[in-house]
């Protein structure tokens, strides 16, 4: 490839895409920016990846687009592409509009973050915000239930879902939060969700998985000690390589942007969770030879979806992986814990730990951490504190460190959660969504009582590191919720009015 002093043409949009390569990612966000451009636009990649100077042309090759010029500063290059050719655009292409060339700045020390046409909005230091999940209406249970049945379509479950999402928004709003999730209303729970919307994957009753083991009379055994009905636990079930055809939150992050001017967060499960939950042991005949096998393409699909996430505004991206704690913690007892579906075997913690690190930063690599975070808790499926896991966080701590993501959303009301000292050694440039506020209580904390929390919580990490939020969602699965959307709200509104006694006493 031959590079050039400077472009002698305008771009008309561009975007950074950091050092994604084209199989990882790059492609995903070009067609993103290329495809609303008329014939003849010219759209600006930004990268700092090597490789994309062989992968590039030939991708122009293949999509008969044109390769205009390339320019080369430092270790980043900036490649003009023209969707079609520069003669389409020089017989006058409608729509075509002229903007000012892009300014080929110096890398920054981080990787840089994937841009989306307008910035999202900073979330500023003791803000305020749900984990994720937000109590569902009876008749949006029965929409989704419908659903999951096949008796609704999937256009008219949405339009039904839309009204529950727009309750659950104005209930946040109501309550002051700084950053707003959609309450996850369109999903069965916070992580079997994908199994409706990844290629070669379905969502089933977990007692339709007893006619594909091979010891269905043992599996029926471990059904019966879960602590949670059996019959009410659907699961992602794989039947041949899973892929992500369709995204798995974007959709739901459009309609949400289209309520709030105000930062927008989306969870989703994290891939040691979905591993743990898609592989299971006992099935016969797997579509993947080893649960490494489909973390591979499991990573991918996420990593996809962050991309994509990311590209289009939303604010903060959150990975669910509450089985990390039954990892360190879920020594064996004569009652197999739920723990959210990781039904699948574990093996030894500093294994299981390192394989989690593995694949979460297979998915994070590159990208931003400043928008992304990670949210552990003990177990979110009982009101019951008996049954869920205890334990500090000492355990995950050397863990966290070794993580590029750049916020922790981490369960610490509940006594389950040990001392807060536990987390002194975290690294000084990460944030810490600290929970203040137990879901799982009816009683609403008091002011006073969510202001102690969050003076012991910058005490240790100082304000500028500190977020507010409870110490889980409100209604982690669908038919199960933990609090009722009037307790949620006022336990909401409460830290908020905490978050604004502790700026006042911190920012003046």
């Amino acid at each position: 490839m031959e590079f050039v002093a400077a472009h002698t043409m305008a771009a008309d949009t561009s975007f950074h895409g950091g050092d994604l390569d084209c199989g990882n990612g790059l492609l995903l966000l070009i067609r993103r920016h290329i495809d609303p451009l008329p014939r003849g636009g010219l759209l600006e990649i930004i990268s700092t990846e090597s490789s994309v100077e062989g992968d590039l042309p030939a991708w122009c090759r293949l999509t008969a687009n044109e390769l205009v010029s390339c320019v080369k500063s430092g270790v980043q290059r900036s490649y003009l592409v023209c969707k079609g050719t520069l003669a389409e655009r020089a017989s006058g292409a409608s729509g075509v509009r002229r903007v000012a060339p892009s300014v080929v700045a110096e890398p920054a020390d981080e990787s840089p973050p994937v841009h989306s046409p307008a910035p999202p909005p900073l979330i500023e230091p003791l803000s305020v915000m749900g984990i994720g999940s937000w109590p569902r209406p009876r008749w949006l249970l029965r929409a989704l239930h419908e659903r999951l049945e096949g008796r609704v379509s999937e256009a008219d479950f949405h339009e039904t879902a839309n009204d529950a999402v727009r309750l659950a928004v104005a209930a946040q709003v109501r309550a002051g939060v700084d950053v707003v999730t959609d309450g996850e209303q369109r999903r069965d729970n916070y992580a079997s969700f994908v199994g409706a919307r990844l290629e070669n994957c379905q969502l089933i009753p977990i007692t339709d998985l007893l006619p594909y083991v091979d010891d269905p009379d043992k599996f029926a055994r471990e059904l019966a000690a879960l602590d949670v009905p059996a019959q009410d636990i659907r699961h992602p079930a794989v039947f041949g390589k899973v892929r992500r055809q369709r995204s798995l939150a974007v959709h739901e992050f459009e309609f949400l942007r289209s309520l709030t001017d105000r930062p927008c967060k989306v969870a989703l499960p994290g891939p040691y969770l979905l591993t743990r939950t898609m592989w299971l042991d006992c099935v016969v005949d797997k579509a993947y030879a080893s649960r490494e096998e489909l973390a591979v393409d499991i990573v991918q699909a996420l990593r996809e979806e962050l991309i994509e996430l990311l590209a289009v505004g939303v604010a903060l991206v959150q990975f669910d992986e509450p089985v990390l704690s039954e990892v360190v913690f879920g020594a064996p007892r004569q009652q197999r814990s739920f723990m959210c579906g990781a039904l699948s075997e574990r093996r030894a913690p500093a294994e299981e730990l390192a394989f989690a690190r593995h694949l979460l930063q297979a998915v994070t690599a590159g990208l931003p951490r400043t928008r992304i975070g990670l949210h552990i808790c003990r177990g979110n499926w009982s009101r019951d504190e008996r049954v869920a896991l205890a334990g500090d966080y000492r355990p995950l701590v050397p863990f966290l460190a070794e993580l590029d993501i750049g916020t922790y959303f981490l369960e610490l009301a509940t006594p389950r959660a040990g001392e807060l000292s536990a987390l002194r050694d975290l690294p000084a440039d990460r944030r810490v969504g600290v929970g203040v506020v137990n879901q799982k209580l009816d009683d609403v904390e008091s002011v006073d009582q969510i202001v102690a929390r969050g003076e012991a919580a910058i005490a240790m990490f100082g304000p500028e590191r500190v977020l507010l939020n409870p110490d889980c969602g409100f209604a982690t699965f669908a038919d199960n919720p933990i609090a009722s959307a009037e307790v949620a709200e006022g336990k909401l509104a409460a830290i908020v009015a905490a978050s604004r006694v502790l700026r006042g006493q911190h920012f003046g």
